[in-house]
């Protein structure tokens, strides 16, 4: 997992690649740790978490994509439930103690209307 890790794969893609090239189902069973607390103890963990910068880097695409666009309608409503969901997500983060307390994300839809 290590090895994968400094190759530059995210946890997720790292249990990907166990389960399909090395049969490992699940890592937790065998080693009673998730991959993110591997890596977190090896200190080769992201600084910020995966599903977080997924969608923080989602919004930032609807965000140009609606610049170009501005009567997409569909898309902008997407995007307020997008932010929506990083507001609730780094809610959670903040009191699990994973982001800081003072991290903020600053709304691109407020820039848009």
């Amino acid at each position: 997992m290590i090895k994968l890790a400094k190759e530059g794969n995210p946890p997720s893609r790292i249990g990907t690649i166990l389960r399909d090239q090395y049969a490992i189902p699940l890592v937790k069973p065998i080693t009673g740790k998730t991959i993110t607390k591997i890596l977190k103890d090896a200190g080769l963990a992201p600084a910020m978490p995966e599903d977080l910068a997924n969608m923080l880097k989602k919004a930032e695409s609807l965000a140009t994509h609606l610049e170009r666009n501005r009567k997409d309608l569909h898309n902008k409503r997407a995007l307020q439930i997008l932010e929506a969901k990083i507001h609730k997500l780094s809610r959670y983060y903040k009191r699990e103690g994973v982001l800081p307390p003072n991290w903020k994300y600053e709304p691109k839809i407020a820039s848009i209307t």
